[in-house]
């Protein structure tokens, strides 16, 4: 196949997969953009219902809020504690999240100095309640398991709509032509050039995001995968030795273990055992690491307390460190403020590249109908052999 079919080709593909999945993609794209902020949102509304917390000296021991807490629904024994977020600026609340009748995620809010519980999430505010409808819509179109499994699809072929683009991109040609929109041409030029710099300004980020989305629905396929084209190994998941008739350490005593494991890394997270067999994940963040979630872990035997695996961000093997890499790179955190406020508007772009596809969609087809496939050459239009140039 010479170079003309193989781009020709690569320009059918373009043109009818972006079609076919050009609204989910701006579904996905704009409900993207809306959870950019979501934490200083979260924040900003928590204070505002809550009031702000005024630090008083050294918070209390973990152990003593999850207490508190359990206090309040110890007349539902089957509510089980899912995880505990601790805070990452001393003003804000610790967050202890339980499994109950009411709600499967239920968030409750506790002064990290005071133990005082200042709220849940049993009745959301009109934030909580449209962040809990953009989560699931964002990754699985409201739709579950199966919607996650196609949101993923959808991520793989906005990957190659992406990477298809780049390859058509006028620019390779000339630089100039590639970043130039005419204002005042035709209104299929005008549109052909919004789509080709609107895309060349954004396809690497749309790839970012579209692909690492695809990796997280289908992980059980892309890690394995990842792990042996990295020559990497893949560590085991840790498993708890169930001890008959004995239970859990308390999570006083399995914490200090986790602290001595990573002394110099920040309790981040706690993320509880579902299964008897499963191991604690205590989360630290290292001092060198830029999410406010941390990368490392330590993972305990729920029994004996015995450390079942260490991972620290600095010593992770190259299939963990690109793993590592796909949640700042789908978030637009790796640049800090700057690139978060940037991946606001690279949610927009699939609404910018559908219109405008679908309007020079339009033209060809109007102008295939009216005229008997003859190319258009006037209002510095683009010949039919030429419309190719589309991102």
């Amino acid at each position: 196949m010479n170079s003309k079919k193989l781009r020709d080709l690569i320009f059918t593909l373009h043109r009818y997969i972006g079609l076919a999945v050009g609204l989910i993609a701006i579904i996905v794209g704009l409900t993207g953009s809306l959870l950019v902020f979501h934490s200083e949102i979260s924040t900003f509304d928590q204070q505002r219902l809550f009031g702000t917390i005024t630090p008083q000296g050294e918070p209390l021991p973990v152990e003593v809020v999850l207490n508190t807490v359990k206090k309040i629904y110890a007349d539902q024994p089957d509510a089980t504690v899912q995880r505990i977020h601790l805070p990452s600026k001393p003003n804000e609340p610790m967050n202890v999240i339980l499994k109950t009748k009411q709600k499967e995620w239920t968030e409750n809010y506790v002064n990290p100095y005071t133990g005082a519980i200042l709220g849940n999430n049993l009745q959301p505010s009109f934030i909580q309640k449209s962040f809990e409808i953009l989560y699931p819509l964002h990754y699985a179109l409201l739709g579950g398991d199966i919607g996650y499994k196609f949101v993923g699809i959808i991520g793989l072929l906005m990957s190659f709509m992406s990477i298809s683009g780049i390859i058509l991109w006028p620019g390779w040609r000339k630089l100039i032509s590639g970043f130039k929109i005419k204002w005042n041409a035709h209104p299929k030029r005008l549109y052909f050039d919004i789509h080709k710099v609107a895309g060349s300004i954004a396809s690497v980020f749309l790839i970012f995001a579209f692909f690492t989305g695809f990796c997280w629905s289908f992980s059980e396929v892309v890690n394995p995968m990842i792990y042996t084209l990295s020559f990497s190994k893949q560590q085991p998941t840790p498993v708890s030795v169930v001890v008959a008739g004995k239970s859990p350490l308390g999570l006083k005593e399995q914490l200090q273990t986790a602290i001595a494991a990573l002394p110099q890394g920040e309790l981040r997270r706690i993320y509880f055992p579902t299964k008897p067999e499963e191991a604690l994940n205590v989360a630290f963040k290292l001092p060198h690491e830029t999410e406010d979630y941390g990368q490392s872990s330590v993972y305990l035997d729920q029994y004996s307390g015995k450390v079942l695996r260490v991972d620290s961000s600095l010593k992770v093997s190259l299939g963990d460190r690109i793993l590592n890499s796909f949640t700042p790179l789908h978030y637009g955190t790796f640049g800090g403020l700057p690139t978060r406020i940037f991946y606001v508007f690279v949610g927009y772009i699939p609404l910018v590249l559908f219109v405008s596809g679908i309007v020079m969609w339009w033209y060809r087809y109007r102008a295939k109908v009216s005229v008997g496939h003859k190319p258009l050459d006037a209002n510095g239009i683009a010949h039919e052999s030429n419309t190719h140039e589309l991102l």
